[in-house]
């Protein structure tokens, strides 16, 4: 690993922006562009932002350091060609999915891996998690499965009172 103490002033910058940029975000997906027209690219920059995540070419020999700096496992030669990162502050899930969807219209960024903290995610999972609804619609989801029981419990308890107010009534109903 490079000395970063010994860089150029410019540089240093370049691994501490890279460095707030990886500590500031709980995933990353990292993309090759090679190919990508200046429009496409832009486009897909303003989709990532609609979603709360951006997207940043990177250096590659500066990412790694930065990288490194910051306890993210090494990331050896995968980084190569012109790579760019989606960095989010929300879910995983929604920026996959802006890549997935962008990637089926324009055939590019070819996707190459991600992280989710310190998990290393390769391309399928990427797309795997793309396919997930959103994380609202998990929670929601997870609360109807909680909750299911205890009302099923309630419609069980309340049933005998149920039988007997309907036997009542139709008592009252026949006239005795």
């Amino acid at each position: 690993m490079s000395d970063v103490k010994n860089f150029r002033p410019e540089k240093r910058f370049v691994v501490n922006d890279y460095a707030t940029w990886l500590k500031a975000s709980p995933f990353f997906l990292v993309t090759n562009y090679q190919g990508l027209a200046v429009t496409h690219f832009n486009e897909l920059r303003k989709r990532l932002r609609a979603v709360g995540a951006s997207l940043h070419v990177v250096k590659n020999s500066i990412f790694k350091i930065a990288a490194q700096e910051i306890g993210i496992a090494e990331l050896g030669s995968v980084l190569a060609g012109q790579q760019a990162v989606v960095f989010g502050r929300q879910d995983v899930a929604v920026a996959a999915k802006v890549l997935k969807t962008f990637i089926a219209e324009f055939d590019k960024p070819k996707l190459q891996f991600g992280f989710v903290g310190d998990k290393r995610l390769e391309k399928e999972e990427i797309v795997i998690l793309a396919d997930l609804p959103p994380l609202e619609v998990l929670r929601g989801r997870i609360m109807g499965v909680i909750s299911a029981p205890a009302t099923r419990l309630v419609q069980v308890l309340n049933a005998p009172a149920s039988q007997l107010v309907r036997t009542l009534q139709a008592k009252v109903d026949k006239g005795e």
